[in-house]
């Protein structure tokens, strides 16, 4: 067990855009309520999932909606202590700790903020390791652990629960809901046992995303190179060039686009990236280069910071980069969970090839 405190925020906050593949939301919002949390009520306490009993109760907490949404209309903190209070209420139990269901984007920071005004300690693993936009999108899946009961709120007190036979089917069920709320609400999911989830969880995935935020504050500071981030990641560098076209929109509960970019050193060559909340498909020339679950991340090509799908614009100088999903997704099952064809994209899975290009 260690305490997070706010001057670690900053850290897990720069790893969390990154690893968010441009979506999951704002982080600097989330971290703006995490900050206060842990100002109101202490430090949170981060345990690893060996230190609590196998039959204590954990429970995701998360943000759904889309980011072009959420970046305008910033949800309260209230409404995601709601969403676990009442799940705990409709499963009649004690949540023991709060489990973040993604390491990316909003959602890291989230359960941070939630596990400080409930006094809970918050578990170092999560269901990702990335972003993705769906609930069912989680190694929970691939490892059998139901996405129900579900506990949607708004910002006006309004609770939905739903319970699925599918984590697939729950998450049309409070997509469609959240339509009908703001597309800017909370969930809690994913109730499961401690020993469930030593079954099922990727382990360390916050002090993962908190290395690599302070790999990159290193980057900035010119103290560490690329070299050293895909060393300790992984990834690579799959392109390097200039925003020369982008389509935006905000669709069935999603922000979906196309962003295309041309080569710093041949205006020849151009990758084109998908857009569903996260970057989820890279295809240079017109060869599918990258696919889910593996990462496709866009940093300012000259200050190294991560940018969010929101915040894509004509003429950004960016640099693309690819890493390596968790280990724990290859497991029976991903492709149809978290593969491109899950998106409705046409396209073989590509597994990532770390060397250079």
């Amino acid at each position: 067990m260690r305490l997070l405190d706010v001057e670690d925020l900053d850290a897990i906050t720069l790893g969390a855009t990154l690893l968010g593949n441009g979506g999951g939301g704002d982080p600097y919002q989330a971290k703006l309520m995490a900050h206060q949390a842990i100002e109101d009520f202490g430090a949170v306490e981060l345990v690893s999932l060996d230190e609590l009993p196998d039959d204590a109760l954990i429970v995701s907490i998360a943000v759904l909606g889309a980011p072009t949404v959420l970046i305008e209309k910033i949800p309260s903190g209230q409404l995601y202590v709601d969403a676990v209070k009442s799940l705990a209420s409709y499963l009649g139990k004690e949540i023991a700790a709060i489990i973040p269901v993604e390491v990316g984007g909003m959602n890291t920071l989230v359960p941070l903020m939630v596990a400080a005004e409930l006094g809970l300690p918050c578990l170092d693993a999560d269901g990702m390791r990335r972003a993705f936009p769906q609930i069912e999108m989680t190694v929970f899946t691939l490892a059998g652990i139901s996405a129900s009961p579900v506990a949607l709120a708004d910002e006006h007190g309004n609770t939905v629960i739903v319970v699925a036979n599918s984590n697939a089917t729950a998450e049309k069920l409070i997509r469609s809901s959240s339509m009908n709320l703001g597309l800017a609400n909370s969930f809690a999911s994913y109730p499961m046992t401690i020993a469930e989830a030593k079954g099922a969880a990727i382990r360390g995935s916050l002090t993962y995303c908190e290395n690599i935020g302070r790999m990159l504050q290193q980057i900035q500071h010119g103290t560490k190179s690329w070299d050293d981030m895909y060393e300790m990641t992984g990834g690579r560098t799959l392109f390097e060039g200039k925003i020369v076209d982008l389509d935006r929109r905000t669709t069935s509960g999603f922000a979906r686009g196309t962003v295309v970019i041309e080569k710093f050193t041949d205006q020849s060559t151009t990758m084109r990236i998908e857009i569903q909340n996260e970057m989820l498909l890279a295809i240079e020339n017109g060869k599918t280069v990258l696919t889910p679950p593996d990462l496709i991340c866009m940093v300012d090509h000259e200050t190294a910071e991560p940018i969010t799908t929101e915040q894509l614009a004509y003429g950004q100088r960016v640099r693309v980069i690819g890493m390596p999903c968790a280990p724990e997704w290859h497991r029976d099952g991903m492709l149809e969970v978290a593969g491109p064809q899950a998106f409705g994209y046409d396209v073989d899975y590509v597994e990532f090839n770390g060397g250079t290009a």
